[in-house]
């Protein structure tokens, strides 16, 4: 089974209540926020939804969750990864069975691994369920990178292999991915600076935590590239990207809650120890999103 994605997928903040529990009625609402923004599918369960804080239960909860808020209004990708081979496959087929379009593994994290190790690891993981593979690579997480010729070397061996979120922040790496190996592997970069010129180099996607907060402006640049209207999109990027550089220059899952709290869409506070963004950055993001509003 395979799934078309492309475009501008909300990486999901996770709304928790004033006891750390996940708030699923402002889970709900986050969903809508970016579907009702015009985003092209979900990503739940990645890095910028605090996943390495949760238990197991919470995030199948989680992902079953989104899936039937989306309701199929826009694919789910469900990140399934962990740090053993065997819980990854538990998350995933757990997944798959609840409706995930596409799953998104993250490799281990905490203990670096070897290569072999890693790609022992997600050849495994693939081979345990039949839906479509993104491969996550955030090595500043995980200490590992997995680079062109390996994420190559994957795609055409593994044939559910489709697609690679690249959160390297290395934009050498991810012009390599788009332009040498776009034949066999769909390229989202997943750092929300690069959103115009990723698109505009010929990414299939962006993965973007700040489409939480500005899901429409940043769908607008990603459809007048698509258009051909370059010019259009880069005056519209040059607003959004002071919303943009603020919120990437804090920490950002703070950033992004923040930033939906001064949209009026409260989802409290990250878990602990993760303290709330400090007055001085908030300020320059509630700036920034005033600017933007003009």
């Amino acid at each position: 089974m395979t799934t078309q994605l492309r475009g501008v997928l909300t990486a999901l903040t996770t709304p928790f209540d004033a006891e750390e529990n996940i708030d699923f009625d402002a889970l709900g609402r986050v969903v809508d926020r970016s579907i009702d923004g015009g985003v092209d599918g979900l990503v739940v369960g990645g890095s910028t939804a605090e996943f390495a804080t949760m238990t197991t239960e919470e995030r199948e909860k989680m992902v079953g969750f989104v899936i039937g808020r989306a309701a199929g209004r826009v694919p789910v990708v469900a990140q399934t990864g962990a740090t053993t081979t065997r819980e990854a496959i538990r998350q995933s087929q757990a997944a798959q069975a609840g409706g995930a379009d596409v799953l998104m593994i993250v490799t281990p994290y905490y203990e670096p691994l070897t290569q072999a190790e890693t790609l022992d690891y997600i050849r495994a993981v693939a081979a345990a369920v039949d839906i479509d593979v993104m491969l996550y690579n955030i090595p500043g997480a995980t200490g590992v990178n997995l680079d062109p010729d390996t994420v190559r070397t994957l795609a055409e061996e593994i044939p559910n292999v489709r697609y690679i979120k690249d959160s390297s922040a290395d934009w050498e790496q991810g012009l390599k991915l788009i332009h040498h190996h776009s034949d066999v592997i769909g390229t989202f970069i997943g750092w929300d600076s690069y959103i115009y010129s990723g698109l505009v180099e010929g990414a299939a996607g962006m993965v973007a935590g700040a489409a939480n907060v500005v899901p429409a402006e940043i769908v607008s640049v990603s459809a007048k590239i698509e258009a051909g209207d370059l010019a259009g999109a880069r005056e519209e990027w040059k607003r959004l990207y002071p919303v943009i550089d603020a919120m990437i220059s804090e920490p950002f899952i703070q950033s992004v809650k923040a930033g939906l709290d001064l949209q009026g869409e409260p989802v409290g506070s990250p878990r602990r120890p993760m303290a709330d963004t400090d007055p001085d950055a908030r300020e320059r993001i509630k700036l920034a999103l005033v600017g933007l509003r003009g």
